[in-house]
C-alpha cells in the first residue's frame, strides 16, 4: 500500500454515470479523500459510505472532496449512490488498475482492501489508513483530516 510522501498514481476510471474521470482533473490543486472499498450494498461498505455522506458538508467546508473507488460497474455505483443519497463520486475500477496501483488489492488478487488516502492538490499522499473490518477507523481518519484543515486539531 502507498504511504505518506508517495505520489498518488493518476487513473482514468468511469464514474457512476459512465463519465471518465482522472485523478489529476479531480484534484485540480484541491485535496481529496480517496477511499477504496470492497463492494456496493454490503453492510460495511454501506456504513462507510453513509458515514462519509453524513460528514460531507464538513468535508467540503474544509476544502476537501471525497471520491470512492471499487470494482463494481458504473450501473451498480449509480444504484448505490441513489439508494443512499451519496453526494460524492463513485468510480468503477472493474479491471482493478487503480486498486493495484494503490496497493490495495486483496490477498491473492481476491477482493479489495478497505483503505482511505488523503491526497493533496499536488498528487502527494499526506496520510492513509488501512482497516478492512474496522469501519470506524476510516470515519475517524476523515474526521481528523477535516479537523486539521479547520484548524481544530494538531
Amino acid at each position: 500500500m502507498l504511504k505518506a510522501g508517495d505520489e498518488a498514481p493518476d487513473f482514468r476510471l468511469p464514474d457512476q454515470d459512465g463519465k471518465t474521470r482522472r485523478l489529476v482533473t479531480l484534484l485540480a490543486g484541491r485535496a481529496l479523500i480517496l477511499y477504496f472499498y470492497p463492494a456496493d450494498f454490503t453492510p460495511g461498505c454501506t456504513q462507510e459510505a453513509c458515514d462519509l455522506r453524513d460528514l460531507h458538508a464538513r468535508i467540503l467546508a474544509s476544502g476537501l472532496q471525497v471520491v470512492g473507488v471499487s470494482p463494481q460497474s458504473p450501473e451498480s455505483h449509480r444504484r448505490f449512490r441513489e439508494k443512499y443519497a451519496l453526494p460524492f463520486l463513485l468510480l468503477s475500477d472493474e479491471d482493478k488498475t487503480a486498486i493495484q496501483a494503490y496497493g490495495v488489492d486483496g490477498p491473492l488478487g481476491i477482493g479489495v482492501r478497505r483503505a482511505t488516502f488523503l491526497v493533496d492538490g499536488h498528487r502527494r499522499i499526506v496520510d492513509s489508513v488501512l482497516a478492512d473490518l474496522r469501519i470506524g477507523r476510516h470515519q475517524a481518519f476523515v474526521e481528523r483530516a477535516v479537523a486539521v484543515r479547520e484548524g481544530r486539531a494538531g
